[in-house]
């Protein structure tokens, strides 16, 4: 009994995580949007105490108060003035609050949503491009422009202590700018359900110091090796580059996530499962165990060696 009674408390502290909460702003638009939040909540609870007080009056109150409550100027200030007022300043407030950036952004992401996981594009400054997946890198201190696409079906980006979330639409770009304020790791979510795994559709942004972003961007741009490994020569055999793309190599594949820097990520399958050897090779032999519904084939035909040695290389790959 006193473990189901703890269980509502114990669902609402699991909203209090600093990874994931609206109410732990770590951005500025995120801070926007938590001022908004507590001054609704505030004025909208001196709403509710208001009416319920002539609730109690109404049925509690002397028959003075309860004409005084039925009088038309009671009716009209209580029923039409107020509302009015409450409404318009917080409207005027909200739009104040959340007025837009008007600095220009010192870098564009593009992010597009697919079932069931996040193409990622850093569009540098003379034209090329960086390609990733499930994890987004941004400088700490920078506006970030985020063209959102969908290829499939209608999808959402939210990253909950940065900023509002945005959908993506099929055939229609959106973009939010969002920037962070302190270094960190910030989970996002699909938060606009698009079928099969959308619960397992999540993504990581890491925000770097300046030096350490530039560094990154930098071992980015360049291939991920330059020495012919046993263990490309299996991934390429396995037909693996048909999906997926490896910079520097003969993959080139644009159905699946881009692996170039697979190693380097926390995080693997659009962030359940943690980098490893171990997962990726899990992963590659018996994805629908760990993330059902997804689109990738089991390749249960490769031995358990071959399946090794795929893994091996990918992990190294940062």
């Amino acid at each position: 009994m006193r473990s189901a009674a703890a269980l509502p408390f114990c669902l609402a502290l699991g909203g209090c995580s600093t990874v994931q909460s609206a109410l732990s702003p770590a951005g500025e638009q995120a801070a926007q949007i938590a001022v908004l939040t507590w001054i609704l909540l505030g004025v909208l609870g001196g709403v509710l105490l208001i009416v319920l007080g002539a609730l109690w009056l109404a049925i509690r109150g002397s028959d003075n108060a309860r004409r005084l409550l039925s009088a038309d100027w009671a009716v009209s200030i209580g029923g039409i003035a107020f509302p009015a007022v409450v409404l318009t300043a917080l409207l005027a407030g909200g739009l104040w609050l959340m007025r837009p950036a008007t600095t220009d952004a010192a870098l564009t992401i593009e992010v597009e949503g697919r079932q069931w996981w996040w193409r990622v594009g850093y569009v540098l400054d003379d034209g090329t491009r960086i390609e990733a997946a499930n994890e987004i890198r941004i400088p700490v201190g920078q506006e970030v422009d985020f063209v959102l696409t969908s290829s499939d079906v209608i999808h959402s980006f939210w990253v909950p202590s940065l900023g509002g979330k945005l959908d993506m639409i099929p055939g229609r770009t959106n973009r939010l700018r969002l920037k962070a304020e302190r270094p960190g790791i910030y989970r996002g979510q699909c938060a606009e359900y698009c079928g099969g795994p959308h619960a397992l559709m999540a993504f990581e942004v890491v925000a770097l110091p300046e030096a350490d972003f530039a560094a990154w961007r930098q071992a980015a741009g360049q291939p991920v090796s330059t020495v012919r490994e046993s263990g490309f020569d299996v991934f390429a055999a396995a037909g693996c580059g048909s999906c997926h793309a490896i910079a520097g190599t003969s993959a080139n594949g644009r159905v699946g996530p881009d692996l170039s820097r697979v190693g380097e990520r926390r995080m693997m399958a659009a962030a359940t499962m943690p980098t490893s050897e171990e997962n990726i090779a899990r992963f590659i032999a018996d994805g629908q165990r760990h993330k059902p519904g997804n689109l990738m084939p089991e390749f249960d035909v490769l031995t358990d060696e071959q399946t090794k040695t795929i893994a091996s290389y990918l992990a190294r790959l940062k």
